[in-house]
């Protein structure tokens, strides 16, 4: 990805074009603005989402219409069929006192003007819910390069820059308190590119275009990276070359005392490398080795080196050998249980990323370039790759139960019956009515599960907590712990109430269960609880999508009746709730109830 990201203007056109033919799902973007953004904006954001498979239908609103198209409204660009509203309101145009008469206000009168332009936003927004539930990115102010009054008025609390920066965080805060709205941070992109390079002097006062093409290229990608995280194709592992990517230089040749790796230069490079990747760790993202060397060679570098910030519990799985790299890779995903397109692969060698691209082209690669050893951390934090929105529990303790997953795997082969092995587990299930606590982690799993997924349905926070809220749904998660460890909460289930019917919205489970059982006493639950509904029937959907093929037949298997089948493979599945006997597997230990 990073190195299609470097495509000139001119091969991104023509990759839009190559692929204008092939059927793939829309994403339906409306802009509202008081800027002029095409064409720009609109050709990089359509290149960057074909890369994660969805076309770009972007629609404009009118040149510096934004309230009257929010507030008295417009249904040609606000409407149902919006996926998300993009917000751009530049304080040049929206403010002439606060960006160019600044220095000739009055407290009260900079005060009022703050007042005024929050009051606008307020009313901006709820014109917009009105019409749709899109998702809004609002893009916040940029604050001066060069402000009013110089040096002399930038030390005054009461700058034009802390103007701006107190605006910011009051919108912050609005849409927080806003429904699947979030703040785009344009200064971010700024300072990533630089003034000389972001502004287009002449556009703006010949077309009132203040961003160059560049800028829009990197405003593109910054509103790119919410839209994939909230798709749910934000990456799940990286996986990690040794030799001049960890530390500089071989360790077969240059021995533990000669690798680059400390706190000085050069080996500095490499210990702020691990920092980068530690980080991830703590944030949920998967620690893997895959290394052409000696085993007990890296490890000894893991133990004994003084400077190595990654260390041998971080790292989840491992293939350190001489064999085929894209099969190591491969394995690695199939001991993981997660999909190859959730992989991420770094290496030096340009003849092993080329090899891995071939083979599976579904692995995202970054080729590490050893004469500028001093980028590699930057490419890391500038990749997007691995962004969420926000880090849950669960996040935080993901390598530790990934590597108690590898223990169970090598405690099994002790086991011939399967039935044996699982009683030995002592499983024990919890279920949880979802309150505030498991918001987050719940739309989580909506965003980023995809093999044991009925129906694929990415829901955000503001989602969830309208289910929770309402007395026509209910929200269950499911929380599983072991002889082993804790796998914290790895199920959910949204349930619409339809007079005497329940309708299963969403079932799903984290691919870390799989093969356990799992499945059979969440779904006894749900059906448990419907029938505490007084309910008559209960229905559950398969929608089918890329990756959860294993589960059309799900429901059938344990005893729906297939009550409709459409053109596009869903299933439609029934049961009589009269007829259910509740039932568990006999293995697990313990199945406790919170509802």
């Amino acid at each position: 990805m990073i190195q299609r990201f470097n495509k000139s203007y001119s091969e991104v056109l023509d990759e839009i074009r190559s692929r204008d033919k092939i059927e793939i799902p829309t994403i339906n973007i409306s802009v509202l603005r008081n800027i002029t953004l095409e064409p720009f904006l609109d050709t990089f954001l359509k290149y960057f989402l074909l890369q994660i498979g969805y076309k770009l239908n972007i629609k404009f609103g009118q040149y510096d219409n934004v309230f009257q198209e929010a507030v008295s409204g417009n249904p040609d660009i606000l409407n149902e069929t919006t996926d998300y509203i993009l917000v751009f309101l530049h304080l040049e145009t929206f403010s002439n006192r606060l960006c160019r008469n600044y220095a000739a206000l009055e407290d009260n009168e900079i005060e009022d003007e703050k007042n005024r332009i929050i009051n606008y936003i307020e009313r901006v927004l709820g014109g917009i819910r009105i019409q749709t539930k899109a998702v809004i990115l609002w893009c916040g102010f940029e604050t001066p390069v060069f402000p009013l009054g110089g040096i002399l008025h930038s030390q005054s609390n009461l700058s034009q820059t802390e103007a701006i920066n107190n605006l910011n965080s009051q919108i912050k805060i609005i849409l927080n308190n806003t429904e699947n709205a979030y703040f785009i941070d344009i200064n971010l992109c700024l300072a990533r590119l630089g003034y000389s390079v972001f502004y287009d002097k002449r556009l703006w006062y010949a077309a009132h275009a203040p961003y160059s093409k560049e800028a829009c290229k990197e405003l593109s990608f910054e509103l790119f990276k919410y839209i994939k995280t909230l798709k749910g194709k934000s990456k799940k592992c990286i996986i990690l070359d040794c030799d001049n990517v960890l530390w500089g230089g071989v360790y077969g040749e240059d021995s533990l005392s000669g690798i680059k790796l400390g706190r000085t230069y050069p080996g500095l490079i490499y210990y702020d490398f691990q920092q980068a990747v530690l980080n991830l760790y703590y944030c949920g993202i998967i620690i893997a080795i895959c290394s052409k060397n000696n085993e007990e060679d890296v490890w000894k570098v893991f133990r004994k080196h003084p400077d190595m910030a990654l260390r041998e519990e971080h790292v989840s799985a491992y293939r350190i050998n001489w064999e085929n790299k894209a099969m190591n890779i491969k394995s690695i995903a199939d001991e993981l249980n997660i999909g190859l397109d959730s992989i991420v692969f770094i290496d030096d060698s340009e003849h092993e990323i080329n090899l891995v691209n071939q083979m599976l082209p579904q692995v995202e690669t970054i080729l590490f370039d050893i004469n500028k050893g001093y980028i590699n951390r930057d490419i890391i934090a500038c990749s997007g790759l691995f962004d969420v929105l926000h880090i849950t529990n669960e996040d935080k303790l993901r390598g530790k139960m990934y590597k108690s997953e590898i223990q169970r795997n090598n405690f099994l082969q002790g086991f011939i019956d399967i039935n044996s092995y699982y009683n030995s587990l002592e499983m024990v299930v919890s279920i949880y009515n979802a309150d505030s606590f498991y918001i987050p982690r719940i739309a989580q799993l909506t965003q980023r599960t995809n093999q044991f997924n009925l129906t694929t349905k990415r829901y955000t926070e503001d989602d969830i907590k309208k289910f929770v809220d309402s007395i026509d749904s209910d929200i269950i998660c499911l929380h599983l712990q072991d002889r082993f460890g804790d796998f914290g909460i790895v199920g959910s289930c949204i349930i619409k109430y339809i007079d005497d019917t329940a309708l299963i919205d969403t079932f799903l489970l984290s691919c870390r269960v799989l093969g356990k059982k799992v499945e059979d006493v969440f779904l006894m639950e749900v059906i448990r609880l419907a029938k505490l509904k007084g309910k008559k029937t209960i229905i559950g959907q398969y929608i089918p999508a890329d990756k959860n093929a294993q589960v059309k037949n799900f429901y059938q298997d344990r005893g729906f009746s297939i009550r409709q089948v459409d053109s596009d493979g869903s299933i439609i599945s029934i049961y009589d709730l009269d007829s259910i006997e509740y039932s568990i597997p006999s293995f697990f230990k313990k199945v406790v109830r919170y509802l």
